[in-house]
This record gives C-alpha cells, sequence and structure tokens, in this order.
C-alpha cells in the first residue's frame, strides 16, 4: 500500500513539475511577444527581430508568399514598414499557445497596428523553438 501512495504521489508531483514548466515556457514566450510589441512602436525594427531565430532557416508565410532567412525577413519589414509613421504602435492579441512539444510551441493571435498611415489588422501563427536555452520564432505566418 505505501508503494501504491508513493507512486500515486511521485505521478501527482510530476504532472505539478509538467504543468509549472508548461507555464513558465509560456511566461517567457509572453514576454518576449511583449519586448517585440514595444520594441515595433518604438520603430525598432532589429529590436523587434530579437525574438526570431536569426538563421537562414527562418520561414517567414505572408502575404507576398514564403522568405526564408532572418536578414530578408529584417529587410522585407524595413522596406515595408520605413518610418515610425508606416510601424505605429503595435498591440498582439494572444488568442492560443499550445504545446508541440517539449521545445516548442505554436501561438496564434491577432496584431493590431494603430499608424498615422492608417490602421491595419491581421492574424499570426508563429512557431516558437527554444534553441541554446532560448525561445525563438522560427516559423511566422502573418496576414
Amino acid at each position: 500500500m505505501k508503494k501504491l501512495l508513493y507512486l500515486f504521489f511521485a505521478l501527482l508531483s510530476f504532472s505539478s513539475l509538467a504543468q509549472s514548466s508548461e507555464e513558465q515556457d509560456k511566461k517567457e514566450i509572453i514576454s518576449i511577444m511583449k519586448a517585440q510589441e514595444k520594441a515595433w512602436s518604438n520603430h525598432d525594427l532589429e529590436g523587434f527581430m530579437k525574438g526570431y531565430w536569426k538563421s537562414d532557416s527562418l520561414k517567414f508565410y505572408g502575404s507576398s508568399g514564403l522568405t526564408y532567412g532572418w536578414e530578408k525577413t529584417l529587410a522585407n519589414y524595413k522596406r515595408g514598414y520605413p518610418t515610425k509613421d508606416h510601424t505605429g504602435t503595435l498591440n498582439f492579441k494572444i488568442n492560443d499557445i499550445s504545446k508541440i512539444n517539449d521545445g516548442a510551441y505554436f501561438v496564434m493571435g491577432e496584431y493590431h497596428l494603430t499608424r498615422k498611415v492608417g490602421n491595419a489588422d491581421g492574424v499570426f501563427m508563429i512557431i516558437f523553438k527554444k534553441i541554446n536555452g532560448e525561445w525563438k520564432i522560427i516559423a511566422d505566418t502573418s496576414c
């Protein structure tokens, strides 16, 4: 009976740790996205891109098609949002964060840009992966 109780508490403890770890992961991901909102709203596109994996394997899929690579994605942002009037103020609405596996999550949500050149709204789905101990966006679909 003691072994059964020990097993029960061990499983309960493990379940609690897994849930705690998942909650911590989600907090870290939300923190990155909050930093991105702030950087974007300050027209700091390089700061915004700190949330992305700095790799040629980064994938961004938007209205103009698929872009590969961190540098190309940044160049597209700079071309599409050349001034503070174009970046405006960014707000994310996160609708769902779901675990894919121990090292990855997908995030679904909406973005809202309040701008002098006209507001813009859309939806996104991004994939975060833990790389070298840091959460990074490895794929982004926004439209």
